[in-house]
């Protein structure tokens, strides 16, 4: 999946609509999931797209050596503080600002939160949702590639994807999965 990104960030940097598109429904989820736990939730898809927007007005700003991930992320934390600083009717604690901005180093406990919620949130996953996004975000293997290994139709894997990737922003955006009845989740 890292290659893969990293090839959408090169792209990206060299202003090509398509990589943007990529960029977005890579990690739309992410950036929905994490805008969450800071932005109230009816303005949730607001300051995503401001995240987009920004991404693409400032796209050539990105060094492609650097993780687009993390230079997602980070343009999603100076969004959602902006957001929280233009909402005087809220009082937002200062705890939650600390957590944004990382300052006493709880990004790492939380990046290893977020990997346990995801991975929880994979396992809710109907299993050929879960295969296709498994080989491709962990194991790195492209569409095509998914396509001959399972011996499916390239069709068949995109549909699987996007559906699975869908139904998983759904699951992190609801928070913490549950189990799911078999003492698992």
């Amino acid at each position: 999946m890292e290659a893969a990104l990293a090839d959408v960030g090169v792209r990206l940097h060299r202003g090509e609509p398509e990589a943007l598109e990529e960029a977005y429904r890579t990690l739309g989820p992410l950036v929905m999931s994490y805008l969450g736990r800071y932005v109230p939730q009816p303005d949730i898809e607001d300051v995503m797209q401001r995240v987009f927007y920004e991404v693409w007005r400032v796209h050539d700003r990105y060094d492609p050596e650097l993780s687009l991930r993390g230079w997602v992320l980070g343009i999603a934390r100076k969004r959602a503080i902006d957001h929280l600083r233009k909402r005087r009717d809220v009082v937002v604690p200062i705890d939650s600002m600390r957590e944004i901005t990382g300052d006493d180093g709880r990004d790492i406990a939380e990046r290893l939160v977020w990997a346990d919620e995801v991975r929880a949130a994979l396992d809710l996953l109907p299993d050929l949702q879960r295969q296709v996004i498994e080989m491709a975000y962990f194991e790195g293997y492209t569409q095509s590639e998914i396509a001959a290994r399972i011996q499916v139709p390239l069709g068949t894997v995109k549909t699987r994807t996007a559906r699975g990737l869908q139904r998983l922003a759904g699951l992190l955006e609801a928070g913490r999965p549950k189990t799911d009845g078999r003492g698992t989740r």
